[in-house]
């Protein structure tokens, strides 16, 4: 039998382009067989979508589709459920498969999975190579999910029942101290200063030395991201976490996910200002989904961090699909009938 498989888990927030470094990452291979598990957050598959059309994957449905959504909610939450069946999936084809890699929903917290691989079952047979964390450089360096410790010290001394830290710089925060390598990404959005002033603010919430690599797109060599033969499993006592004295954990109830299906088009242009008023209106921390342009043969991505967008055609529109607009919202007390009435009126 074979040596163990690597496993690579890839963490990061919401929007910081993790499927971008994997789509990139299964694009420039170097020849290894690489098994992906997609956690989405939402019902619509978007993230395994976009993968699939990176056209190096079987088509879904085809024998040997190495791609598995695993599409209802967090996956630490859900690993009895999905997450161990199809592990026994791709152990039992391990001769086929050089390395898996793990997409964590945006929402996850890496470490529970990661005990995880310490099942009997599985641990026998595969091994947490890395923990890699994507960090969107520009969120960042906008306050949105890292702490600013002279402003908080301030707040501290002005208001003794102030609660300093949110549910999602916790989450920022275990993130990055489970990991092996930090994937600083979307560099190309900020000067240098501030490049500098984001990757001094990750170094304070790091345990130990961890490396930085910068990335725009996710464009990582795939002999930076693999190969470190960590076996995180057996060290999961150097990587602190604000959950570790808990039993189990709990998701903030309040930020879930809705989506929209319309069998319609729209201009680029005009759907984007309206998503971005949208995000001003309610919280919406992502937006991201396939959509039909008039005129257009090719499906276009659209993809936002709260206010910021981009876009891109991925593939042309097969011919029994329908051309449909494909929107996934995620966020905090959502308003799924003023979103849906806003977008059907465009």
């Amino acid at each position: 039998m074979s040596g163990k498989i690597p496993v690579t888990v890839i963490t990061g927030f919401l929007g910081s382009g993790k499927t971008s470094l994997i789509r990139h990452l299964l694009q420039n291979n170097q020849g290894r067989r690489i098994a992906v598990l997609v956690n989405e957050f939402g019902e619509l598959g978007i993230d395994g979508e976009l993968l699939k059309s990176c056209e190096i994957c079987p088509e879904d449905g085809e024998e040997g589709s190495n791609i598995f959504e695993l599409t209802n909610g967090c996956l630490c939450c859900t690993v009895q459920e999905e997450f161990y069946p199809t592990m026994q999936q791709l152990i039992k084809r391990r001769d086929s498969i050089d390395c898996i890699v793990i997409e964590t929903s945006g929402l996850a917290l890496p470490k529970p999975l990661v005990k995880a691989f310490r099942w009997q079952e599985i641990r026998a047979a595969a091994t947490v190579d890395a923990v890699i964390t994507v960090v969107d450089c520009a969120a960042v360096a906008s306050g949105t999910f890292a702490r600013d410790p002279e402003a908080i010290a301030a707040q501290r001394q002005g208001d003794d029942s102030l609660e300093h830290e949110t549910p999602l710089q916790e989450l920022f925060e275990d993130q990055l101290a489970c990991a092996d390598l930090v994937v600083l990404n979307k560099t190309d959005l900020v000067d240098l200063e501030t490049k500098l002033e984001v990757e001094e603010l990750i170094k304070q919430e790091l345990p130990r030395v961890v490396k930085i690599v910068e990335s725009n797109g996710g464009t990582v060599d795939a002999s930076i991201l693999l190969g470190f033969q960590a076996a995180v499993e057996d060290n999961l006592d150097s990587r602190p976490s604000h959950h570790d004295n808990e039993e189990d954990h709990e998701h903030d109830e309040e930020i879930t996910s809705t989506h929209l299906v319309l069998d319609r088009s729209f201009d680029p242009e005009k759907l984007q200002q309206q998503l971005q008023q949208l995000a001003h209106q309610q919280e919406i921390y992502r937006i991201k989904g396939f959509v039909a342009v008039p005129n257009k043969s090719m499906r276009l991505v659209m993809q936002g961090v709260g206010t910021r967008f981009d876009r891109f055609y991925d593939r042309p529109w097969k011919v029994q699909e329908p051309k449909q607009t494909s929107l996934v919202f995620i966020g905090r007390d959502l308003k799924p009938a003023e979103i849906a009435s806003q977008l059907v009126a465009l």
